[in-house]
């Protein structure tokens, strides 16, 4: 189920009031010059529509916008899921998911296109919640209406079942894929996410575009493009064992982007700036220590 979703920014002058009677219901942060108040948007009619959307899809959903969904902010919510029952749930996640972010700043950040970026009209897409075996989801790189790879979407978990199945995985997907997809997509290059239930049957979950703002998993971006280390057929990778398990790589959305960049050395800048501040802190304490010699 897909709905507008209007990107709405306040105009600061709209915004500056002095309105002493609901001090309650505005958040004021004052400096020496100015006293602005804020107040918090709304959107009672949206958030009607949106409800009325969730009741229909039995009361649980899992949100997205046009591209992405917030995978990386699930750390956040009170369930540690996408799992969504309100607005609320929903703000919350998109609010804290830098997947998000990106697709509503820098959508087009990695195309090479060089005509001007499009419009975009921005639509919240509600799905029925359900509940997916991770060691079920797969992700079919197809280049030129040909699936050239397939990989275990979950890499960073090892599933005795695939390696035991992997033939009739393979072939389920592909047959899926013969039978719904191949020449049905407006794009010859494109990346599907797709499920296979316990029954054998594969269900489609996402399409994604064929390029490197897609996660390439057990794959690099080298091989799909080139077609290196590819065999003939679709190469099928997955997790062999639990000494190739892997962390998931969300877990670093859940620590502060400046720990981050400082364990990482991303920003050089921000390791000189701790580097001088333990400094200062070593030279206060050899300070202090002096001070209460005897």
């Amino acid at each position: 189920m897909r709905l507008d979703l209007t990107i709405v920014e306040n105009n600061s002058s709209q915004t500056q009031t002095n309105n002493s009677d609901s001090d309650e219901e505005d958040i004021q942060w004052t400096d020496d010059e100015t006293t602005t108040a804020v107040t918090a948007p709304e959107f009672p009619e949206f958030k009607i529509r949106v409800q009325e959307a969730i009741n229909v899809l039995g009361g649980c959903v899992f949100p997205k916008l046009n591209w992405s969904a917030p995978r990386d902010a699930n750390w956040i919510a009170l369930n540690s899921s996408l799992q969504c029952q309100s607005l609320c749930d929903i703000f919350l996640l998109f609010k804290s998911s830098d997947f998000i972010t990106h697709d509503l700043t820098q959508p087009f950040l990695h195309c090479s296109d060089d005509s001007p970026d499009p419009t975009i009209n921005y639509e919240l897409v509600l799905r029925k919640w359900s509940e997916l075996i991770p060691g079920a989801e797969f992700r079919c790189f197809v280049k030129e209406n040909k699936v050239i790879a397939i990989s275990q979407r979950d890499y960073t978990q090892h599933y005795q079942h695939i390696a035991k199945q992997e033939d009739s995985i393979s072939s389920a997907i592909l047959e899926f894929f013969r039978d719904h997809i191949q020449y049905q997509f407006p794009d010859e290059d494109f990346v599907l996410d797709v499920y296979r239930d316990s029954s054998g049957r594969v269900w489609l979950i996402d399409f994604n575009p064929f390029g490197e703002v897609t996660g390439s998993l057990l794959f690099t971006w080298e091989e799909l493009t080139s077609g290196k280390n590819l065999t003939d057929g679709p190469a099928f990778r997955y997790t062999t064992s639990e000494v190739t398990v892997q962390p998931s790589p969300c877990l670093s959305y859940r620590i502060p982007r400046d720990f981050l960049d400082l364990t990482t050395g991303e920003d050089a800048y921000k390791l000189i700036d701790f580097l001088k501040l333990k400094k200062g802190q070593q030279e206060e304490e050899e300070s202090d220590e002096e001070g209460e010699g005897p």
